[in-house]
């Protein structure tokens, strides 16, 4: 069988020899850190980690060569009882806090501060430019959290980390020292929660969204008036999300649930991969996936994202969520594959469950545009 991993000769490679480093490559060796070069991840809380002695606790990077043109994504542990270095970046990160309790203080250039406290499921973004630290406020225990920064295009413009994090400016539209930026409150306009901090992502209500598929719920944020931008989905069990595809960079983490999802590029075939509490995919630019909950209780995910390469319709509708028949990027039910619901199937019969999919496939075709002549 003839391989596809686009290996060339060495004479070929070595003509482009010094055009396969990056400034940001360059930055994340010089901080120490490793780059797990992974389209899946099984669980980022037992990811091993190294010494990251600038911040003052211990990280390793996760990203590919298909998602990190527009972001990346590093895992961060903070020792019990300590504290990171402060930082500020002239580049955008979202937070989700994985295990442990403690606080972030975010403070700007004219001296406003704010301080807010976290713990396992909290969901919040760092201001722009803003110098921000984050304290563990167990003795006992580390904290650890996931995030997602759009830091790769940025290092590789300017090529140069000291005017990155050195920078003394202040973005007042995007954070104007207000006492009450973090403390929750929110405005919910239509699936688009307004928000800059979400206390517990794994139990926040969520909105109808059955244009992704059976019995789903969802909801979104833009943190910090970031241009990351960031989702929650849930799902039933026995019940999966229509196939879709979109552009770079979406990290979906597992919040709750059991299952597998299917990723593949147009033309190929799907490939498996089994996910947990914790687990990460991230799905390369407008790859097919699709998510398959074969526990025994709901799943739901958490996805951050670049919105610079959302792909939408000219009503401002993610393509992602439009049918293929109808120039969309989404797979409907009715023209799935068989083996794709045999696959799942199978799977169900393994822990005892059976499809709850039949009344989803016979919903779908009271309003399923017709297939394009």
């Amino acid at each position: 069988m003839m391989s596809k991993n686009a290996i060339v000769s060495d004479e070929l490679a070595k003509k482009f020899a010094k055009e396969k480093d990056t400034p940001y490559l360059k930055w994340v060796r010089d901080e120490g850190l490793d780059i797990i070069d992974a389209l899946y991840v099984k669980n980022l809380n037992h990811v091993e980690l190294k010494p990251w002695s600038r911040r003052g606790g211990s990280g390793v990077y996760i990203n590919h060569d298909a998602s990190r043109t527009t972001n990346d994504c590093y895992v961060c542990e903070i020792p019990a009882g300590k504290k990171l270095e402060p930082q500020s970046q002239l580049f955008e990160e979202t937070v989700m806090i994985l295990s442990g309790h403690g606080k972030t203080t975010v403070k700007n250039f004219a001296g406003q501060e704010v301080e807010f406290e976290w713990g396992p499921g909290a969901l919040f973004a760092i201001p722009l430019n803003t110098l921000h630290q984050h304290f563990n406020l167990s003795g006992s225990e580390p904290a650890r959290y996931v995030a997602v920064t759009n830091a790769p295009p940025i290092l590789n413009t300017y090529g140069d980390p000291a005017f990155v994090f050195s920078t003394r400016y202040d973005f007042p539209e995007r954070f104007n020292g207000d006492p009450e930026f973090f403390s929750g409150k929110g405005e919910q306009k239509g699936l688009l929660l307004e928000t800059n901090f979400v206390p517990d992502g794994v139990n926040l209500p969520l909105i109808e969204a059955k244009e992704r598929g059976a019995g789903g719920g969802h909801i979104r944020f833009n943190f910090a008036k970031s241009s990351l931008n960031s989702h929650i989905s849930q799902f039933p069990t026995g019940t999966y999300k229509k196939a879709h595809a979109h552009g770079p960079g979406a990290h979906v983490i597992i919040l709750s649930g059991s299952g597998y999802s299917l990723m593949w590029p147009e033309g190929a075939q799907p490939e498996r991969f089994d996910w947990e509490v914790g687990s990460m995919i991230v799905p390369p630019n407008m790859w097919y996936h699709q998510h398959f909950n074969t526990g025994t209780t709901p799943a739901r995910y958490l996805a951050f994202k670049y919105e610079g390469v959302a792909i939408r319709n000219a009503q401002g509708v993610p393509k992602a969520w439009i049918s293929k028949r109808i120039g969309g990027h989404q797979i409907d039910y009715a023209d799935e594959t068989q083996e794709v619901r045999d696959l799942f199937e199978q799977a169900l019969a393994m822990n005892g469950l059976s499809t709850q999919m039949i009344e989803a496939y016979e919903k779908e075709l009271e309003d399923l545009p017709p297939k394009p002549a």
